[in-house]
């Protein structure tokens, strides 16, 4: 019965486009109206959940609980995945807001809940953002365990978790200030993404990579890669502002701050309508629109 839970799941799972929550939403409700035969009270109750995570990601935070308080009460029959399904995007609701500390319980439940083996993927889901909301010591822990989990697991589905969660790791060293532990972690990842063979991830992991050198100070070879991506993100017609951004962090380092303002221009034109970064790095953005006006940087300070 699992078995074919999780297969069908797939279905809908696969129908995922992150870079479109809204457009997702509307996927999903109108596959909730009209259902497969073999759907029961569990894909029922798991596609739900991920509604509610498609209005989370559009920052509709309210209607997210709504629907995730909707799903509660049928929950007792709806079965073990359904149920650490909700723990999840009730936790990432909570995260998503800005309220790391609540998150914590939802997830803790989840990662329990999904101690079974045949539910490595979900249990691998929660330890991952629970290396999310802790911090130091705490999230590496968390990040670890998770990759240890994906590692060891015979589902497939699990074992794509790798690469997300060397790249976490990556990023926890980073912000650590260990830019050389990070890009042994980002290089692991890239190494992931590879074998997956999907171009998006493969770039971003190629992007994460280039950016970790360029702050050991291998600037040259960060922005030969920058460069290289851009011409990628350009010819499947979707421009990056990151990659503008970093080309413009790497020629600014060179000392070649007149070639750099149009990168950051560019850059800031394409990552200023993003409702995460105006409400989480709102500085980032002025020093995109302020560095692409030609204005001269600021001191040398934190690595970015």
């Amino acid at each position: 019965m699992l078995i074919g839970v999780l297969l069908m799941t797939v279905l809908f799972d696969e129908l995922w486009n992150y870079s479109d929550p809204a457009g997702t939403e509307a996927t999903f409700r109108a596959l909730l109206a009209d259902p497969p035969a073999e759907a029961d009270d569990s894909w029922r109750a798991q596609l739900v959940t991920q509604i509610a995570r498609t209005q989370g990601l559009q920052r509709e935070f309210d209607d997210a609980r709504a629907t995730l308080a909707e799903l509660e009460p049928r929950l007792a029959t709806s079965g073990e995945v359904a149920r650490v399904r909700w723990l999840l995007e009730r936790g990432r609701v909570e995260n998503s807001s800005g309220d790391r500390d609540g998150a914590k319980p939802f997830f803790l439940d989840a990662w329990e809940l999904a101690a079974p083996e045949s539910l490595d993927f979900y249990a691998v889901d929660a330890a991952h953002m629970l290396g999310i909301v802790e911090s130091g010591d705490d999230a590496m822990e968390w990040n670890r365990r998770a990759l240890a989990r994906a590692v060891a697991s015979a589902d497939p589905m699990a074992r794509r978790w790798r690469g997300t969660l060397a790249n976490n790791i990556g990023w926890t060293l980073y912000d650590q200030g260990d830019y050389e532990g990070a890009l042994a972690h980002f290089e692991e990842a890239l190494v992931f993404r590879q074998e997956q063979g999907k171009e998006d991830p493969i770039r971003i992991a190629e992007w994460c990579v280039a950016k970790a050198k360029r702050v050991l100070g291998r600037v040259e070879e960060a922005l030969a890669t920058q460069r290289e991506l851009q011409v990628r993100a350009e010819a499947s017609g979707a421009p990056d502002g990151f990659i503008s951004e970093e080309i413009a962090e790497c020629l600014l380092a060179l000392g070649r701050a007149e070639e750099a303002a149009p990168h950051f221009a560019r850059a800031y034109e394409v990552l200023s309508p993003d409702p995460w970064l105006a409400d989480e790095e709102p500085e980032r953005l002025q020093r995109l629109k302020r560095l692409g006006e030609g204005a001269p940087p600021a001191a040398p300070g934190a690595a970015r």
